[in-house]
């Protein structure tokens, strides 16, 4: 019973923490508003949160935040090579081809995920994963409006850095998940963004102008960023992937782009078609199969 009550508590937090990720264009639509580029928002996203990590462990519980450096591949791989990574790769195929198109490829990463898994941890590639990753593939593209009717040509360019930005976003469940066994969740999060940041801000701090932060809501916006979809979010998706199998939870977070079409309809006006409630009921249809556990016989 308590390891069902655990299972099931792992869910909620994957759910939650990819929640909160969908809320994430509330922030970055008033950053960019307020005249921040899309890697600016990135550094300050990566920065801020590292900063207030690394000041509630260091009040907290600094013991977290002792590492042995020898690890720091792990936290290379979950900063750079996944957040930092697949953030390029995202804004560049939004760029070559289109919003749409960029977020159906970015969602290939459950896929990767189940396959790299497979090799890494030894994770089944089961006929219930496959059929969950169909159903997210066919359900975000309906959601986003890529399907059924679109006249998208997507350049090899696009498609290439598209695929890598979902083989990026892969990266943090098979990184997190090799780091979490020798470390806190707290403390995988935490050094993510701090790698992250020492990353990015090299790149972007001379772009920053400081007219750009002289308004009281930008700030409100940077600390909102910081914390709801980044900090908290990854914390939740982190501590529930410390107890899930990488491909579940991966493909359990593929309820993000349901809960970014939400924000769209209720915070921005946008329209919501038939076709859209279909693809949401089909990655909410998804994230139910991959939960379903087999019930053993019970032997008498």
């Amino acid at each position: 019973m308590e390891q069902r009550s655990s299972h099931r508590l792992a869910y909620v937090y994957v759910l939650l923490g990819a929640a909160l990720w969908g809320i994430i264009g509330l922030f970055v639509d008033g950053l960019y508003s307020a005249g921040f580029n899309a890697f600016q928002i990135v550094t300050l996203r990566v920065v801020s949160a590292a900063t207030m990590l690394v000041i509630w462990l260091a009040i907290n519980n600094p013991d977290l935040l002792v590492i042995d450096w020898r690890d720091s591949i792990s936290f290379i791989g979950t900063g750079i090579f996944s957040i930092v990574f697949f953030n390029w790769a995202y804004f560049t195929a939004i760029e070559e081809v289109s919003l749409s198109v960029a977020v159906i490829l970015l969602y290939t990463g459950p896929a990767f995920v189940a396959i790299l898994a497979r090799i890494v941890f030894g994770e089944p590639l089961t006929a219930r994963k496959l059929a969950a990753l169909l159903l997210t593939l066919v359900g975000c593209a309906l959601a986003i409006r890529l399907i059924p009717f679109t006249d998208e040509h997507i350049s090899w360019y696009g498609l290439i850095v598209g695929l890598g930005a979902g083989f990026g976003y892969a990266l943090y469940s098979i990184f997190g998940k090799q780091a979490l066994k020798k470390y806190h969740s707290k403390t995988v999060i935490t050094y993510t963004f701090v790698f992250a940041s020492f990353f990015m801000v090299p790149f972007n701090s001379w772009t920053f102008e400081v007219t750009q932060f002289e308004s009281v809501s930008v700030w409100l916006l940077i600390v909102g960023l910081g914390i709801f979809p980044t900090a908290l979010a990854y914390l939740l998706y982190t501590s529930g992937l410390s107890m899930l199998e990488s491909s579940k939870a991966s493909i359990t977070t593929t309820i993000e782009p349901v809960i970014a079409t939400l924000v769209g309809v209720f915070f921005f006006q946008e329209a919501l078609t038939g076709y859209q409630v279909l693809g949401m009921a089909l990655v909410l249809a998804a994230v139910i199969i991959i939960q379903v556990r087999k019930k053993k016989k019970s032997v008498r």
